[in-house]
């Protein structure tokens, strides 16, 4: 019964995967369709039994979907979420668009499109630990909608971009839920996990990483942006109920993520923890379509070596860049630009593979030659 009930959690992850880049139905409403597979999930985890854990529906699962969305942390005792944050801001700008022109308009006076382009991306990618992923995402689509450059520059940039931006969340609890986690959980012995502890391990990959990012958005800028075209610098103004709508699709997608997290616990539980540390880094690359916060909160462990979490957390951060449904900047950016799934993977997918190779090497050739 297990085995059968696991081939379909197999099926629906594959589903999840393939499906979105062929049905264009699917692509153009890929909330609903991410919530649907969510829940068919999670009921079939119900009917695993994993001693210790709780799988399948529950009331504490429904009120973590339901506020999730609406709560990531606290500010004088209000709570702030992705949801109210995009709202917020959406109107902010929505009401002052022509001084973000004019900001914007200023900007591309003064400097090159290549130097604009290398500092967003890096400059968003080392300053979204302290601001957050969710606001850094949102800087960069207002910008990048507003620079005088074809869609296919902008789409890459935005990728690129949320590359980093999701790497650079990694170096402090401030960053986005899955750093939250992880210092949490490893607040205790032996690691006492405190506010630099992300950044004391990871920050040697991570800052580097930021600045190669930066290179590349303006190597693929040079290429795909045509000089030739005169294009002018325009802000959208978005309507109120453009606004509303768009929140409310970001508010059904973090749902999605949570209930599919849950829902393929028996094969994270099952499989993924178990596998060595190398193993756990590839394996890791599930991050491009699961919550990475669920998957931190399955794996990470005080009994885990250093280079255990170490790589466990570069896999995460890494793969997160690859989908869509990976990370929470890349929600917002393509939920605001309108990038497809297929125009996302088209160029995060093999950007994606590419770090998770050099990363490899990096973190697991030097230890099997006794360099490390």
């Amino acid at each position: 019964m297990d085995l059968l009930i696991t081939l379909g959690l197999l099926a629906i992850f594959a589903l999840v995967l393939v499906l979105p880049f062929g049905v264009k139905y699917i692509e153009h409403n890929l909330e609903v369709f991410l919530f649907a597979c969510g829940v068919v999930a999670l009921t079939l985890s119900g009917l695993i039994t994993i001693p210790g854990e709780q799988t399948g529906w529950s009331l504490a699962i429904v009120q973590e979907a339901l506020i999730s969305p609406l709560h990531i942390t606290s500010l004088f005792g209000i709570p702030i979420g992705i949801v109210q944050i995009v709202l917020v801001f959406g109107i902010l700008i929505s009401f002052f668009y022509r001084r973000l022109q004019s900001a914007i308009v200023g900007i591309v006076d003064r400097f090159s499109l290549k130097c604009i382009v290398f500092l967003l991306i890096v400059v968003l990618g080392l300053v979204s630990s302290i601001i957050s992923a969710i606001l850094a995402a949102i800087i960069l689509i207002e910008i990048v909608n507003a620079l005088p450059v074809v869609r296919k520059a902008k789409v890459e940039i935005t990728v690129v971009a949320c590359f980093s931006i999701g790497l650079g969340a990694g170096l402090t609890p401030l960053g986005e839920p899955l750093t939250t986690i992880v210092v949490s959980k490893l607040s205790g012995a032996p690691y006492y996990a405190g506010f630099t502890f992300l950044f004391d391990r990871l920050g040697i990959f991570i800052i580097p990483a930021i600045i190669v990012l930066g290179v590349v958005g303006v190597f693929l800028f040079a290429r795909s942006h045509k000089g030739d075209e005169k294009l002018e610098c325009s802000v959208e103004r978005e309507t109120i109920q453009e606004i509303l709508i768009r929140a409310g699709k970001i508010y059904l997608f973090i749902m999605a993520l949570v209930f599919l997290g849950e829902g393929f616990k028996p094969l994270i539980l099952g499989v993924v923890v178990s596998i060595p540390s190398a193993g756990l880094y590839w394996i890791n690359i599930v991050s491009a379509v699961l919550d990475n916060a669920t998957l931190a909160a399955a794996e990470i462990n005080p009994v885990l070596s250093s280079q255990q979490i170490t790589s466990a957390l570069m896999g995460l951060l890494i793969a997160g860049g690859m989908l869509i449904p990976g990370n929470i900047p890349n929600i917002i950016a393509a939920g605001k630009m309108g990038i497809t799934s297929r125009e996302w993977a088209r160029l995060g997918i093999p950007l994606g593979l590419i770090i998770m190779a050099l990363f490899f090497c990096i973190l697991f050739i030097p230890p099997c030659l006794g360099l490390a």
